[in-house]
């Protein structure tokens, strides 16, 4: 028998494209390949590229061009380009960079056999179309090999709010959300090979609305359908909108057992007329009101956030009004970031915040932000939770889990298993971690 063919893949970005890649391989498994942790061992490279970060289509670029002299060691070398900035960039890519052999939108990876067949034959194959197909459906089944016991679940595709910093609906296309029934499939299958934790994905994930066997199902309806899968223990969802945290999604935080207190809603800024300019089609007061409402249905819920500075036009003024809300939610994780400018997006053509005041802000609002992630983490110091071990630690009998409020949790010297969901004491909490004893 021939040897399997080697796959390379590198993930950038968010965790929709953790699953993406993941379901690349499993098709691209069906052609013979099968994965491999080093480029120089491969058959082909793929990278699988987000457009969200600055200067994020040059970042591939650079990292083609770190390929040039293996290509020409192995000249039978596929190298391709997945994702958003093959979606935005297409067949450009092919013209900068004449190693690449294909390239694929996020949209169309199911076709990715016969892409990599076209490349056998010497031909260069793109694809960048927004397919009528359901792309999911087209992938063949997974492999019943056994699973770590967390896993990813995309139930929802693609952004309508045009945010004006985002390059999403354009990369992604339309909103789309599966059918019901297949996500309870998926997910049913994913448990039998040992997965015990599962976060739903979706550009915008609260806005789900796939058919169900009495009309459009919401995101709640799907998590309570899912809340009686035997064997799935935990749910999680990210990434949110404030405009589409319904009422029947508020309250299963509060009354669904499986699904986490821990919630990932940005907000972007604090500033009503920075949030107007950005398109967000909420005010800060809204997002604080919604925060109450969230935390009455489950009082230690665990809130997260993401925010841009140095938006066009930000004044000091618009930057203390973020400070005013993140010292009034105290988000217990939170992601920032300095703006920076997406071609084609409405906000790339507007003044520009000093480089120098952009950044100063940043840095006062991630130590504002540090502050509070700290005080919450020490607050758990204490307390009991309930954790699910992931991996072994760092050091000898050390295993590391997350808590249902996602803190990291390491244990020493305790007879615990990988996927074991254990109750736990904190003991003390260090820099990005807590530390606990089996109860």
């Amino acid at each position: 028998m021939s040897e399997p063919k080697k796959l390379y893949i590198k993930t950038y970005g968010c965790q929709m494209n953790v699953y993406d890649s993941e379901r690349m391989s499993e098709t691209l498994g069906g052609q013979g390949y099968v994965e491999t942790k080093s480029p120089e061992d491969a058959d082909m490279i793929l990278l699988n590229t987000c457009h969200i970060r600055e200067k994020a289509a040059e970042k591939v670029y650079s990292e083609l061009g770190r390929f040039k002299g293996l290509k020409a060691e192995k000249p039978d070398l596929k190298i391709g380009v997945a994702g958003c900035v093959a979606q935005a960039e297409g067949e450009e890519i092919m013209r900068r960079q004449p190693l690449v052999d294909l390239v694929v939108g996020p949209q169309s990876y199911h076709r990715l056999p016969e892409m990599e067949a076209k490349t056998r034959t010497g031909a260069k194959a793109l694809d960048t179309d927004f397919p009528e197909e359901d792309k999911f459906e087209k992938l063949k089944n997974r492999p019943k090999a056994k699973r770590g016991p967390t896993a990813f679940l995309t139930v929802q595709e693609g952004c309508d709010k045009f945010c004006a910093f985002c390059v999403v609906p354009y990369t992604r296309g339309a909103e789309v959300s599966r059918p019901a029934d297949r996500i309870i499939r998926e997910a049913q299958d994913l448990v039998e090979r040992g997965v015990r934790e599962i976060t739903l994905l979706g550009q915008n994930v609260n806005a789900y609305h796939g058919a169900g066997p009495k009309g459009d199902m919401t995101l709640a309806g799907l998590i309570w359908e899912l809340n009686k899968v035997d064997g799935l223990e935990r749910i999680r969802f990210t990434t949110s909108h404030p405009n589409d945290m319904a009422d029947d999604l508020i309250e299963a935080h509060g009354t669904c057992n499986k699904l986490m207190p821990y919630l990932h809603l940005p907000v972007q800024s604090g500033s009503d007329r920075i949030l107007k300019r950005m398109n967000r089609s909420h005010t800060a007061e809204s997002y604080l009101r919604l925060i109450e409402r969230i935390r009455a249905a489950r009082p230690d819920i665990v809130m997260s956030g993401d925010f841009i500075v140095g938006f066009p036009e930000e004044t000091e003024e618009d930057f203390q009004a973020t400070l005013d809300l993140v010292q009034e939610v105290k988000y217990g994780y939170a992601y920032s970031f300095k703006y920076s400018t997406r071609p084609g997006t409405p906000a790339a053509e507007r003044p520009q915040v000093d480089p120098d005041a952009a950044d100063d802000r940043l840095q006062r609002l991630q130590a504002l932000i540090t502050q509070h992630q700290r005080e919450i983490q020490d607050a758990m110091v204490g307390r009991k939770v309930s954790v699910l071990f992931e991996k072994p630690g760092r050091l000898a009998g050390q295993m590391v889990g997350k808590s249902e409020y996602l803190h990291s949790v390491h244990v020493s010297d305790a007879d615990v298993a990988v996927g074991e969901l254990r109750d736990v004491r904190i003991t003390s909490s260090g820099a990005n971690s807590l530390a606990g004893e089996l109860i």
